[in-house]
């Protein structure tokens, strides 16, 4: 991943809400989360949401993407599993 790439990704998640619903979504798995489920754990306004997730999509960072670089700069190359209790990861 090239370093501009990662600083932009890094920034958008730098915020404090967007970091909570980047949380919710590894949290999620494979299988994601709409933003309905989103809204249920985060206590925002729609309109709030769709403003931070634009601004998650923007970075340019797919999920499939930040799992794969995490997965191989951040955690040795072993794959790490998270425990949804715990905000050790994130």
């Amino acid at each position: 991943m090239e370093e501009d790439k990662v600083v932009q990704a890094l920034a958008a998640l730098a915020h404090p809400l967007r970091l909570r619903v980047f949380r919710a979504l590894v949290v999620s798995g494979p299988g994601g989360a709409t933003p309905g489920m989103l809204l249920e754990g985060i206590d925002v306004p729609a309109t709030s949401l769709s403003f931070h997730l634009k601004e998650l999509t923007g970075s340019g960072l797919q999920m499939d993407g930040l799992l794969g670089y995490l997965t191989e700069n951040c955690c040795a190359g072993e794959p790490c599993a998270i425990d949804a209790r715990s905000s050790a990861c994130c």
